[in-house]
């Protein structure tokens, strides 16, 4: 086995240790915070290194990183307008979590199949970062027009403007959130009831039971 990079110890410590010290030294930080702070560290590193010492495949990443795609066409196609539809879980609320996410081209055929195992997480920031990974799969793709489509009401009113983001964890997610739609030239956001969100409850379950 090959020595790990210190990427990959930097993301087994954000995804594994308690961090209870560090928490309780500086105040208001939480520990979802922290491992988003963890993650980011990773990444810049990341950047820095050669391709190499990045992460190895089927690691777990924690939120701020795009995963691979489990199931996704070619990036070489483009889809000027895609469907995303998202979804998080997590066991426990918080537990173990994941996000999951479906794109779907206009006609409804299937695009690309998203997971991602989270860790320790709550539900809430779970549906966040299913978002998060389609938005950004989407972006990858050239997609220019989104529609969204979640079983969450508070994750489609935060960003519609008609809930206010109380939560200093979820505050940095829909952050990102609403970035990454600003760079769309057309947005819709859609609350739909589970059973239409299937595809993408599906994918956020199997992110959680094979550590995607």
């Amino acid at each position: 086995m090959p020595a790990p990079s210190i990427i990959d110890i930097l993301r087994h410590i954000a995804r594994e240790e308690p961090l209870q010290g560090t928490v309780r030294e500086f105040r208001g930080l939480t520990r979802e915070h922290l491992g988003q702070l963890i993650e980011e560290a990773a990444q810049r590193l990341g950047g820095m290194l050669p391709t190499s010492a990045s992460a190895t495949p089927g690691s777990q990443e924690t939120p701020g990183a795009v995963s691979p795609p489990v199931d996704a066409a070619p990036a070489s196609e483009s889809h000027p307008r895609l469907r995303v539809y998202s979804d998080g879980a997590a066991r426990g609320n918080p537990g173990p979590a994941g996000a999951g996410a479906v794109l779907m081209d206009p006609s409804g055929n299937v695009v690309a199949r998203l997971g991602r195992f989270l860790g320790h997480q709550t539900n809430n920031s779970a549906e966040y970062m299913g978002l998060l990974l389609g938005l950004k799969h989407a972006q990858s793709l050239g997609a220019r027009e989104v529609e969204v489509f979640a079983d969450s009401e508070l994750l489609i009113r935060q960003l519609g403007g008609r809930y206010q983001v109380k939560s200093p964890t979820l505050k940095p997610l829909y952050e990102e959130a609403r970035k990454l739609l600003k760079g769309f030239t057309k947005v819709k956001l859609h609350h739909v009831p589970r059973a239409q969100n299937a595809e993408a409850d599906e994918m956020s379950n199997r992110a959680i039971d094979e550590r995607l």
